[in-house]
């Protein structure tokens, strides 16, 4: 079993998950339109993309903060 398979109460997001939103993060500026970009270079799913884009927005505005 691989956390791609494992529901959100099991795992909230998957490594690649991560890894697509800290690369998103670091990118200035972020490519547009976003969804289609990370779905593409990571082989995410809509749902996966999605969540990339949301958690990369949340290391952004942490990163502001506490900069």
């Amino acid at each position: 079993m691989t956390a791609r398979d494992l529901t959100p109460g099991e795992h909230s997001h998957s490594a690649v998950v991560e890894e697509a939103a800290m690369w998103l993060s670091e990118q200035n500026p972020p490519p547009r339109p976003v969804v289609p970009a990370l779905r593409e270079r990571f082989s995410l799913t809509m749902v996966e993309a999605c969540e990339a884009a949301a958690l990369a927005h949340l290391f952004r505005v942490r990163r502001g903060a506490f900069a």
